[in-house]
């Protein structure tokens, strides 16, 4: 089963927090179970699409204000939510100011395809 890990900070990393960090979760990135993962620039680089179809609303931004965000996602295999826990609580070692959310990835194909 697929499991999204979704990564929350309430600050932006420094250079030498990245590279820290960096280096202990290149290992688990590189497992044969990890089938995707990328890192997020911090909510002020967003922009938010809201509104009507014919007539969306842009603004800068999360459209959302809370004290976390989110950082990053890395899509895992995994046989069951145990073994997901196992990975979020590993990385999560690695970092203590972080909160990972393990929420189950659905599987179904747009369109119904």
């Amino acid at each position: 089963m697929q499991y999204a890990l979704l990564i929350h900070r309430t600050t932006e990393a420094t250079p030498e927090e990245r590279r820290e960090v960096a280096a202990g979760v290149a290992p688990v990135l590189g497992r044969p179970y990890v089938r995707s993962w990328t890192r997020l620039h911090p909510p002020e680089t967003a922009t938010t699409v809201h509104g009507p179809r014919e007539a969306p609303l842009l603004t800068d931004g999360p459209f959302v204000d809370t004290k976390e965000y989110l950082a990053g996602i890395i899509v895992i295999e995994v046989a069951d939510l145990d073994a997901a826990l196992a990975v979020a609580a590993e990385l999560q070692a690695l970092r203590p100011g972080l909160a990972i959310e393990v929420r189950p990835v659905r599987e179904e194909v747009p369109g119904g395809g």
